[in-house]
């Protein structure tokens, strides 16, 4: 897994044993999402709405560290199925946050799919500091679509 901060944002890269088409799947559809959308220890995704069209909305409930609840919010800013995915980012445990926006690049090479992750419009350190578990996000994908995969 790669990872870079340019600026103001966080890159992710991560490279699955699945088509794109499966892991665009595993991000869009709120069913599959809850079951892999968290961190070890950390936080846990319990409920997920999504409206997947431009200018729809999503909405992620969930249960943080001492189970202290948690929601996340946005809307879909570019979808092109099954090779990107652009949504805002809006999280109620931060007291002002900005709107940051997340992006998932796909690209998928000989049964291999990278998948390219930015978090942008993290202009100070403190926005930065929250999405620190994308990177086990993206491991907890990556386990979930290659054992799908496996078992299909």
């Amino acid at each position: 897994m790669n990872s870079a901060d340019v600026n103001d944002a966080i890159i992710k890269e991560i490279t699955i044993r699945a088509p794109a088409e499966r892991i665009f799947e595993a991000l869009v559809d709120p069913r599959q999402r809850l079951q892999w959308w968290g961190a070890e220890g950390q936080f846990q995704t319990t409920h997920m709405e999504s409206d997947l069209r431009l200018g729809g909305a999503w909405l992620m409930r969930g249960i943080g560290t001492g189970g202290k609840r948690f929601t996340v919010r946005g809307e879909y800013r570019a979808i092109e199925r099954p090779r990107l995915l652009e949504f805002t980012w809006l999280p109620d445990w931060q007291e002002n946050a900005p709107l940051t926006i997340v992006r998932f690049d796909l690209n998928e090479e000989d049964g291999f799919t990278t998948v390219r992750l930015t978090h942008s419009r993290l202009a100070t350190e403190r926005p930065r500091e929250s999405p620190r578990n994308w990177q086990q996000i993206l491991a907890r994908l990556q386990v979930y679509v290659e054992d799908n995969e496996a078992s299909n």
